[in-house]
């Protein structure tokens, strides 16, 4: 029987799990990774269960390596290669069916492997991935929010940015790729409310009162493990992402006791592990007053900070307690 193993599932071109599997490697943990987009000749798999079996058991195979699904103790679950990648070169009405039949079939085993530890599970993700939720959690939890808006009424969102101005805009998701396959974005803008006009009926808005912020924090959670960097942007801008990421500036900020167990309770009411959460400060950051949440990301970057090196160690911390020892 082969040892207790970490899954990670995410796509080729993941860097920040390269570090992870990387520092799981220098501990020995046996680590397979697998991009479930895959599925067909690069990924074959088997999974049964019945009379005498109460769990999914089977493997998956790759070119490179075969995984017992009744071995794996963890689940690093980051950015996999959406299916629909993989029949997108299929009629319209088959590229559905094979794409929903993928991921119900093959993502619903993957979903369920007994006994493992999801760093995140991917429903938990997708739960906690809605804004609104998000915010109403972070306020019953005794946070800071920006006073909100969700609307496609043009006349709320007048009497909104008149009662809240200046107002910013902001989307709920990012862009989707264009027909040529390039992505964009659409970042954080301050919105003149003499624009709004009956277009907003389309679709729903996110307005928020912008803060008046002396900076930006974000905070990294692994477990019990906290990172905190205050962030700036050289040109000042309103949204820190919009601009040259290796030109920003990083300092490293203690996280105020309150705020940090109000971090720990949102994740858990969530069943996070792991989350990456925005805040605007409004202060020095010393008092819990001074920190506002903006948002969490619960499947966030984090490679790029000062402090991935630490963060590298939490995340093989918790992966190879759960997936080389606990079993």
């Amino acid at each position: 029987m082969t040892a207790p193993l970490v899954l990670v599932i995410t796509s080729l071109e993941d860097v920040t799990a390269d570090r992870v599997i990387a520092a799981l490697n220098e501990r020995a943990v046996p680590v397979s990774r697998i991009d479930p987009a895959d599925i067909g000749p690069g990924l074959v798999f088997g999974a049964r269960i019945g009379a005498g079996a109460s769990a999914w058991g089977g493997r998956l195979r790759t070119a490179s390596r075969e995984v017992e699904l009744g071995e794996v103790a963890a689940v690093y679950y980051r950015r996999p290669t959406p299916y629909v990648s993989r029949f997108a070169h299929l009629p319209g009405q088959q590229r559905d069916f094979a794409t929903a039949e993928a991921r119900h079939g093959l993502g619903g085993v993957l979903n369920q492997l007994h006994g493992a530890m999801y760093v995140n599970h991917p429903s938990a993700v997708t739960a906690a991935d809605f804004k609104p939720t998000q915010l109403q959690q972070a306020a019953q939890l005794g946070l800071t929010i920006p006073p909100t808006l969700v609307t496609n009424d043009v006349e709320q969102a007048r009497e909104f940015a008149a009662e809240h101005s200046p107002v910013i805009y902001k989307p709920f998701r990012g862009l989707p790729r264009s027909e040529d396959g390039h992505t964009g974005a659409i970042w954080a803008q301050r919105v003149d409310p003499d624009s709004f006009d009956d277009s907003l009926t389309v679709t729903a808005h996110l307005f928020q009162s912008e803060i008046s912020k002396t900076g930006d924090v974000r905070v990294t959670v692994v477990g019990r493990r906290v990172f905190a960097q205050q962030i700036a942007a050289p040109d000042g801008s309103l949204d820190w992402r919009r601009g040259d990421w290796d030109q920003l500036l990083h300092a490293p900020i203690a996280v105020p006791a309150l705020i940090e167990a109000a971090l720990h309770s949102y994740l858990s009411a969530f069943g996070l592990v792991f989350g990456c959460f925005d805040f605007a400060l409004t202060g020095d950051g010393d008092r819990p007053e001074d920190w506002v949440f903006i948002e969490c990301n619960p499947n966030g970057q984090w490679g790029w900070l000062p402090d991935a090196g630490d963060i590298t160690t939490a995340f093989a911390d918790i992966l190879s307690t759960e997936g080389g020892g606990a079993r």
